[in-house]
């Protein structure tokens, strides 16, 4: 798709494959603009073929005309900025991928909350002059490592959370589980729910959702007596990948409450390694590695070009 920004305007040359479309297609089965976001476009003439504004429903687009859509008006920042180290593995004027560090939380659970990633993402929007408020289009727990996707403006959260629902958006993990884990590739599907006895913790329950990881055993360490595992989730359950794990008599090393144990920090052993998606605009497959920080006692760079094994 070929596309390019023009100020505050988003433009867009019309591809062959949309040639006798109307602009009502293209805004609702194309891109699934919400309905309220379509409202400020079409009240406020956002939306133009060949600069010139039109009805939506009647007009058909041919190809090589171009689309402009008023993406880029300045909105008003939503949550405290707290400057932070951000670790950015892929940007552009519609996303912002980062690798979040273990120990901090991805969003505030409480206004008082200033020290999380969506607060130092929005210094960061500060400092760049991105005038907008960082949307996450997923999380990671508190001590989970690794790439986030952040959206920059509101088609672009509702492209990226169509995407999610899909399960078009690809999150790999590295792990390392206590013991020998075997067999040594494999599919976990038990369903999971709240467990009753604790606030925060999930458990494996029929009466839970249903869950699915794909695993596979990337080396065995007899030193530490701990398999490191390649992890895909096909959902996105929480907790999932601890529980699935501890189930299955290898809980995470380090992560305590599911019955690992560990020394580092007492975090646990699971990083966002791979964020793989197919960008809402550019139609072009996009792939992050997410590297551990320098001198990381889980997993190394090595570790990471295991993945592509």
């Amino acid at each position: 798709m070929e596309t390019k920004r023009d100020g505050e305007w988003f433009e867009v040359r019309i591809p062959e494959k949309w040639e006798g479309y109307t602009v009502h297609r293209i805004m609702e089965k194309e891109w699934h603009v919400p309905r309220k976001l379509m409202h400020r476009f079409r009240s406020n003439r956002e939306v133009t073929i060949n600069s010139d504004a039109v009805h939506w429903k009647d007009t058909k687009v041919t190809t090589g005309d171009t689309l402009h859509i008023r993406l880029f008006k300045p909105q008003p920042l939503e949550v405290t900025p707290a400057p932070m180290n951000i670790d950015v593995i892929y940007e552009d004027d519609h996303l912002l991928v980062v690798n979040k560090p273990s120990g901090v939380f991805t969003h505030p659970n409480r206004p008082s909350e200033t020290d999380t990633l969506v607060n130092g993402v929005a210094a960061y929007f500060q400092e760049n002059g991105i005038h907008a408020t960082p949307k996450y289009v997923h999380r990671l727990d508190r001590d989970t490592s690794g790439a986030i996707l952040f959206a920059k403006h509101d088609l672009a959260i509702a492209m990226l959370g169509k995407e999610l629902q899909k399960r078009t958006i690809k999150r790999t993990y590295l792990a390392w589980a206590h013991g020998k884990v075997e067999p040594e590739e494999g599919i976990i599907t038990k369903p999971i729910g709240k467990d009753l006895t604790h606030p925060v913790r999930r458990c494996v329950s029929s009466e839970g959702q249903y869950a699915e990881t794909h695993y596979k055993v990337m080396e065995y360490s007899e030193t530490d007596h701990a398999s490191l595992l390649k992890l895909h989730l096909q959902t996105g359950r929480t907790h999932q990948i601890r529980v699935h794990l501890s189930h299955t008599g290898h809980p995470l090393v380090g992560d305590k409450m599911y019955g690992g144990e560990g020394r580092v920090n007492f975090k646990q052993a699971l990083h966002a390694a791979l964020l793989t998606f197919v960008h809402p605009f550019t139609e072009e497959v996009i792939k992050c590695l997410a590297f551990p920080p320098s001198g990381s006692p889980l997993f190394s760079e090595r570790h990471i070009r295991l993945l592509n094994r």
